[in-house]
């Protein structure tokens, strides 16, 4: 089965991303077209880019980057779970990115994004050349969160029917395209 791997990219302390992760961790895993697995980077502790080589050269030095290479590399497709901080994306995900190179490559992604009135679609947007540029393939489908406080009670996450719609919508899609984009990463 292939693996989709789900990457919280906030970090801070007290932080929506955590609630809303676990959410779309259960629902990919309940969908049954992966083995879900979570890279929390609050966890992970990515320092500052910190290599002395570019990624493309996959010539890494630091013990945190080949367990990241290798985690990455791993997966077959990426959900991205991340909140909208001043009508962008937050900096861990954009490091956790630059680490690497190669092994983002011709892998769909997922975007579940949450925030105020706006559901963090801005960082969504935001980060969609990046993940271009890594040649990986962000989809249409999403799943938008507005007002995401109101969602979460007691460190839990609680759906609507739109937002599951969305979410199922989204990892029907990631199924479709992980296995047309499998060829390309030679797997």
């Amino acid at each position: 089965m292939p693996q989709l791997t789900v990457i919280i990219a906030s970090t801070r302390p007290v932080r929506a991303g955590e609630p809303v992760g676990r959410w779309i961790t259960d629902r990919a895993t309940a969908h049954g077209g992966f083995d879900v697995q979570v890279a929390d980077l609050a966890e992970i502790g990515l320092p500052l880019m910190d290599e002395p080589n570019h990624p493309r050269l996959r010539k890494y030095t630091h013990a945190h980057t080949k367990t990241w290479s290798a985690q990455v590399d791993a997966a077959d497709a990426f959900v991205i779970v991340t909140p909208e901080y001043n009508h962008g994306y937050p900096a861990p995900i954009k490091n956790a990115l630059d680490y690497l190179f190669a092994e983002w490559q011709h892998k769909p992604v997922g975007l579940v994004s949450y925030g105020s009135v706006a559901g963090g679609v801005r960082s969504a947007q935001a980060l969609k050349p990046v993940l271009q540029y890594l040649k990986m393939i962000p989809l249409s489908e999403s799943v938008i969160i507005p007002f995401v406080a109101k969602h979460i009670a007691d460190g839990v996450f609680s759906s609507t029917t739109a937002i599951d719609d969305s979410a199922t919508a989204m990892l029907d899609e990631l199924v479709r395209l992980e296995g047309a984009l499998r060829p390309l990463r030679g797997r």
